[in-house]
């Protein structure tokens, strides 16, 4: 299995939780920034009370935004 496999595993699994995120919207992240999204959404189908919840990392900003590259 690549790398690019194990990628498009993630990418599928987070499109079987969240099928509003396109693929190629998700491609354009790095493996750990998928990785950590795929956990994020994993915990929102938790009940609350069992779930201890999601915790920021303490260098991410609340909001962000992507810039997509010049052409």
């Amino acid at each position: 299995m690549t790398a690019l496999d194990v990628r498009d595993d993630l990418i599928n699994e987070i499109r079987s939780i969240n099928r509003a995120a396109s693929c190629d919207f998700l491609r354009a992240f790095n493996y750990e920034a998928l990785v950590e999204y795929l956990q994020h959404l994993r915990l929102t189908q938790e009940p609350r009370l069992r779930s201890p919840g999601w915790v920021r990392k303490f260098n991410q900003p609340a909001v962000s935004t992507r810039v997509p590259p010049a052409y």
